[in-house]
């Protein structure tokens, strides 16, 4: 099973760098739509990746139209506030791309109109504006791994200095 992440247009190189992380511990692969709000070689964004940078697959986009071109047909999730249905009430298929906006902006209205039934949000609390973009891919990218019962992921646990009593 394939899970596209999209980031458009991210600003805070700390959470494209704690999402990438999430990447490449799923297996998840990583499309970066410019402009980035800093330079992929920043000295924050590869130490929030740690040592996970290279086992990245990262796809990058000029544009958001350029990215909408090159994966038309792909069945496309948008996050977003403004979303009427829960992200969790949605069957994700393989292959499938959960788009995320910038953090002090979102996803464009004009793209969220357009593509109303494939927006999905997050339940918070409605006086407050939004969770951390890291945060809420997080929460996407494991419940789609969670129905799709979390292929190619080490299920059984690494106890290395503990022992279970039951």
């Amino acid at each position: 099973m394939n899970l596209n992440i999209v980031l458009v247009e991210p600003q805070i190189p700390q959470n494209t760098g704690n999402i990438s992380r999430t990447c490449a511990v799923t297996g998840a692969r990583l499309h970066l739509v410019r402009p980035l709000g800093f330079e992929v070689t920043d000295r924050q964004l590869k130490r929030a990746g740690l040592d996970y940078w290279d086992k990245l697959s990262i796809t990058y986009y000029d544009s958001l139209f350029d990215f909408l071109d090159k994966n038309a047909g792909e069945r496309l999730y948008f996050f977003t506030t403004k979303a009427r249905r829960v992200y969790s009430e949605v069957e994700y298929p393989d292959n499938c791309f959960i788009v995320f906006g910038r953090e002090d902006k979102g996803l464009p209205e004009e793209l969220l109109y357009g593509n109303e039934k494939s927006c999905v949000r997050i339940p918070m609390r409605p006086e407050l504006r939004s969770l951390n973009l890291s945060n809420a891919a997080a929460i996407a990218v494991y419940e789609v791994l969670r129905q799709w019962d979390f292929p190619d992921l080490d299920r059984e646990g690494r106890l290395t200095r503990f022992t279970w009593e039951d």
